[in-house]
């Protein structure tokens, strides 16, 4: 999650306020804050790795988690087989063109078609 989808989520999401000590009308914070938070104070690459770990352990000690697994990392990307060839980009957008050109010169349909039936 990025400094700005964490800010974006404390806006709509109360439990993200409560975390952070916010009121609800509490105005929101700079993105930029978090990165100078960051570089200023976690001087330590290790420093959030522990800090994170202790947490947990503390939350399972103390019950709040009930879970042995962990999910570490759960960003959506796009999987691999469900990305779109560079051939059906082009058709994709080569239709779009298309589409916008009839729409402003509806002759073009036809001429397009002859040139087709010469082929």
């Amino acid at each position: 999650m990025s400094d700005g989808d964490l800010v974006e989520r404390a806006q709509v999401d109360m439990s993200f306020k409560y975390f952070l000590a916010m009121a609800p009308e509490d105005d929101d914070i700079d993105p930029s804050l978090l990165a100078y938070f960051r570089r200023k104070r976690l001087k330590d690459p290790n420093l959030l790795d522990f800090l994170i770990g202790k947490t947990v352990e503390f939350a399972l000690e103390k019950g709040v988690i009930q879970s042995k697994s962990l999910i570490l990392d759960a960003t959506h990307t796009k999987a691999r087989y469900n990305q779109t060839s560079p051939q059906e980009v082009l058709r994709s957008r080569s239709k779009n063109v298309r589409k916008m050109i009839y729409s402003i010169d509806e002759s073009m349909k036809k001429k397009r078609a002859q040139i087709i039936e010469i082929r």
